[in-house]
């Protein structure tokens, strides 16, 4: 396993990150015998059998470690480039710690690079060894091949529920939800200027910067977790909390922002998560632990403003929700963990237009992938990430006897982390996903899409 390691260090104590290959684990996608064998989640090993990944099933697999958990995080959009698939890769990030008691929180800028493709070459059978003089030059390709992770730090009150980022103008803005009940934004233009140029680093490092927030919100009455920027409205923001209720931001000029101290009414238990339209500048849904799925129009008054509601839309807690960019679909994940498809053309039925049933926990993150629009994945307190492809028929596909008995629109099943939270589809690399549990950041890319 290469590493690449750097320490930061604040009142808390020393946090470590860590940026490392394809894992090592032994819990991850393919069971290894004498002749391998798929392993489906919930099978029982035999006695001797082990758990390792199957190189050949990823294109790109690397690991992130920040010392403590960062429960949520987002991708920021860059400069780079959109639709970049020649290795090595690059991405940022911005994510927040949820640290123990005691221990000093943060927002966490992220720049991983460096990112080389999975290698799949075998040694064969009749290759002789290697000279010393071989040797050296292979470790001197490891060294190259190295992924790189730099982080700025940015001092946070209390742990960060959920964190999300846009753009406005040149200037990259997180939105981070906190656990004392304010939500704060921050301009990331400094600790991006770090994490690009060493020299600002070491300052940035020496002088124990911490951007203070641009703007906070103490109107909620608790602390929340729904929190959604507009793709459609620059600067625009709608939050909700633990006590139902939904406020809507509008930005004003001078970088702050007016925020209606009418909340939107019609929930009757704690709003988990909630979604802008990536289409109408008006629109967004929420979702709730009342087991409902709402939609509302911003431009109603907040007592008259649900416009559609699909009640008991799952049989527990509706924890996530995600809009389609190109087609009326909305997918949404529950305690139940089952994973369903709304069309919002017949919403008021209370019927999705397709359930499905794999993961044996709670689902805790889902995603449309940004340019496929049949194609979602999902994560879940089971361990397990899953990629579905809504275009695969039932009757296109040739059962063959003692084929594993898993719905055929389940392409991929990622594993190898421990109390996965959230996931995101990367906008501008491709069928690359990255996603964060209890254990750490994944960032990988399937042959599957």
């Amino acid at each position: 396993m290469a590493d690449d390691k750097q320490e930061m260090s604040d009142d808390s104590g020393e946090e470590m990150d860590v940026m490392s290959d394809d894992s090592d684990d032994e819990d991850i996608m393919e069971e290894q015998t004498e002749e391998s064998q798929v392993y489906l989640p919930g099978e029982t090993l035999k006695e001797g059998e082990k758990l390792v990944c199957d190189e050949s099933a990823y294109v790109m697999y690397h690991q992130a470690q920040t010392g403590a958990p960062c429960l949520s995080f987002d991708i920021l959009h860059d400069s780079l480039g959109d639709k970049r698939e020649s290795f090595p890769l690059t991405c940022y990030t911005v994510s927040g710690t949820q640290g123990e008691r005691g221990h000093t929180n943060h927002v966490i800028v992220m720049k991983m690079s460096n990112l080389h493709r999975t290698s799949k070459e075998q040694k064969p059978d009749n290759e002789e060894e290697k000279s010393d003089e071989e040797s050296d030059e292979d470790d001197d390709d490891d060294d190259e091949n190295k992924p790189e992770l730099e982080t700025a730090l940015i001092k946070h009150t209390g742990c960060v529920n959920r964190i999300r980022t846009t753009n406005i103008g040149d200037k990259s803005l997180a939105a981070s939800w906190s656990e004392v009940g304010k939500v704060y934004i921050w301009d990331l233009t400094r600790p991006l200027k770090a994490v690009n140029d060493s020299n600002i680093m070491a300052v940035y490092t020496r002088n124990e910067e911490s951007p203070p927030p641009v703007f906070s919100f103490s109107g909620h009455q608790t602390e929340g977790y729904a929190l959604d920027w507009s793709p459609t409205t620059a600067g625009r923001l709608v939050t909700g909390d633990c006590t139902k209720n939904i406020h809507v931001w509008n930005p004003k000029e001078g970088g702050a922002w007016h925020v209606d101290q009418r909340p939107f009414s019609g929930h009757t238990s704690s709003v988990e998560d909630i979604q802008w339209s990536p289409n109408e500048a008006n629109v967004f849904a929420s979702c709730s632990v009342d087991k409902s799925v709402r939609v509302w129009d911003a431009r109603a008054s907040p007592s008259n403003a649900c416009m559609l509601t699909a009640s008991d839309a799952h049989d527990r807690d509706i924890n996530v929700i995600h809009w389609n960019k190109s087609e009326p679909y909305i997918l949404s994940g529950g305690d139940d963990g089952v994973i369903k498809v709304w069309d919002l053309r017949f919403f008021q039925s209370g019927k999705s237009v397709a359930a499905f049933k794999h993961h044996t926990a709670p689902i805790t993150s889902l995603e449309w992938n940004p340019t496929d629009s049949s194609v979602f994945a999902a994560s879940g307190s089971d361990d397990q990430i899953t990629i579905w492809d809504l275009g695969v028929e039932k009757d296109s596909i040739e059962q063959q006897k003692g084929d594993p008995d898993v719905p055929p629109q389940l392409l991929f099943i990622h594993q190898g982390q421990t109390d996965i939270k959230e996931l995101h589809w990367h906008p501008q690399l491709p069928g690359v996903i990255i996603s964060t549990a209890h254990s750490g950041f994944n960032v990988f890319r399937t042959i599957s899409v």
